[in-house]
């Protein structure tokens, strides 16, 4: 079994914006504005420390972009230039989240009848991943691991491990040669006991870039012709983006074939800073006012399970969220070492990329970077961490408040 760190492996795999083919959302004509109240405090000093260093022979290190929402107000933000050229960061696997964001959507659109749905999707027919409960993919517990994924080979878009990058292939063409005839993988040795179903479970969490895809070109097909119009919807309507956003295709401009239709979709995503908290800040307000969407993203929480073999809690700084997380659900990481008492929405990709939502404190922190190696400990968990110790220091204070009036 593998144990402790995922990495995507994206070794000659081009991520410049202009190589793919991408599903283009077009930007809102009154898109969300931030007002903004600049703070300068311990945890500012240390992103600027960040943001500003440099290697000692290649340029760009680590953090490029830095954004702290809280309170209704960008407090900390700051940015530098880097290689991804205007301003569009790629989410890595943050794209994996906004997968199920719009998953959710295509719920509440009528287009999925619920997250307990088995997908009747004539892609995987004859595949593992047929008539697989919806719930099942949303948390990477699809049995899939004997093929692809994190848990046996590391990697989670590699087919064994070093194979086929399943981003780079169109879906039907991969369920035709790698997934046909395939079952469902148990892990009959560590099964458990599900004490609702009364039942015993064997499919384990499995990090797996198959299986956000999968979910994505199901979408896909059951939104039929208001594919693009779902995206509007989401990203132009409701998020509100100042620019264009896009979605990648799993197709390359060097490649033939139809590249403006059919099931071609991958999680890749790419926006300018500031729409990734504008995307956040749209699914902070739907869960807060709890709307059909915000219920969606609550069910993810509600029935999240745990990663059990992904523990690798440790004082190193260039962390991530997705190491520290304890829990997964829905695409989203959960339960964060230390602070399972706060409700944390976290989305986590390759080389640092990370969007996380604290809903006790409606903060959102945005970052952007080229390599993991920025000091995540003191830059986003000591934020997050902030309230908590801030709370324990007042209540201390107020028991010694009371222990001297009880002296008089």
């Amino acid at each position: 079994m593998m144990i402790g760190v995922v990495f995507a492996d994206h070794k000659n795999e081009k991520y410049a914006f202009n190589h793919l083919y991408k599903y283009k959302i077009d930007k809102s004509e009154n898109y969300v504005e931030f007002k903004s109240a600049i703070t300068n405090n311990e945890i500012s000093k240390v992103v600027e420390e960040q943001i500003n260093k440099k290697k000692s022979k290649d340029g760009d290190y680590g953090m490029v972009s830095f954004i702290l929402f809280e309170d209704g107000v960008i407090k900390i933000d700051q940015f530098k230039k880097s290689k991804y050229r205007n301003g569009y960061m790629p989410s890595h696997s943050v794209g994996k989240s906004l997968v199920s964001l719009v998953t959710g959507y295509a719920m509440c659109g009528g287009y999925i009848d619920s997250i307990n749905h088995k997908i009747d999707y004539p892609t995987v027919a004859n595949t593992l991943y047929q008539n697989q409960v919806l719930l099942d993919l949303l948390n990477m517990a699809a049995g899939d691991e004997h093929l692809v994924g994190q848990r046996y080979f590391g990697k989670d878009n590699r087919m064994n491990g070093d194979g086929q990058n399943v981003n780079t292939m169109p879906i039907k063409k991969i369920m035709k040669k790698y997934f046909k005839d395939t079952k469902p993988f148990r892990d009959v040795e560590n099964g458990t006991w599900n004490t609702t179903t009364g039942q015993m479970e064997f499919q384990k969490y499995n990090y797996s870039a198959m299986t956000t895809n999968v979910i994505m070109n199901y979408v896909i097909y059951k939104t039929g012709d208001d594919w693009n119009k779902l995206l509007h919807k989401i990203f132009t309507e409701d998020a509100k983006v100042k620019r264009n956003v896009y979605f990648g295709k799993s197709i390359e401009k060097h490649k033939t074939g139809n590249r403006k239709s059919g099931e071609y979709g991958r999680y890749t995503f790419y926006a300018d800073r500031y729409d990734y908290l504008r995307i956040a800040y749209l699914m902070m307000n739907h869960w807060n006012n709890n709307t059909c969407v915000g219920k969606y993203l609550k069910s993810m929480y509600e029935n999240r399970i745990d990663k059990a073999h992904n523990r690798n809690y440790n004082k190193r700084t260039d962390m991530s969220v997705s190491q520290m997380a304890k829990s997964y659900g829905g695409q989203f990481h959960f339960d964060l070492h230390g602070l399972e008492h706060k409700t944390i929405l976290a989305m986590d990709g390759f080389a640092g990329q990370q969007l996380i939502i604290d809903f006790d404190r409606k903060r959102i922190i945005q970052v952007s970077s080229t390599d993991l190696h920025y000091d995540w400990q003191n830059t986003i968990y000591k934020q997050l961490q902030k309230d908590w110790s801030e709370i324990l220091k007042l209540f201390k204070l107020r028991i010694l408040k009371l222990y001297k009036l009880a002296l008089y």
